[in-house]
């Protein structure tokens, strides 16, 4: 996937939206100002959140490492020029980034928020 792909994926998931933040980082948030997904973070890499019991996993794998400055919240980070992760398997990465997010919303926030799992 593009960048442009990965910007046009995370906006079309429920309530995500995209700011501008530290220079030219592109970041996708929700409800306001949670974060799911960086673009162009530390350069050219994509960071997202991950489930706190796979990050390690994550991180194991070939080109994927710990997010920098977000790693204790279980972020992680990859170059998005040689991207390690399939189209399908990212695509259900930033949807689960997403999620974990709204999860963490109050209950009154996540209306219309979560997806089917």
């Amino acid at each position: 996937m593009t960048q442009e792909e990965i910007a046009r994926y995370c906006l079309q998931l429920p309530g995500a939206r995209e700011d501008f933040k530290w220079g030219n980082n592109q970041v996708f948030s929700v409800a306001g100002n949670k974060m799911f997904a960086v673009l162009n973070f530390l350069g050219h890499d994509l960071a997202c959140k991950v489930d706190s019991d796979l990050f390690l996993g994550y991180v194991d794998r070939p080109g994927i490492r710990p997010a920098p400055y977000l790693a204790r919240a279980h972020w992680i980070s990859m170059s998005c020029t040689h991207l390690p992760l399939g189209d399908a398997e990212l695509c259900q990465l930033l949807t689960r980034a997403h999620q974990l997010v709204v999860r963490r919303l109050p209950k009154c926030r996540q209306v219309g928020l979560l997806l089917d799992d």
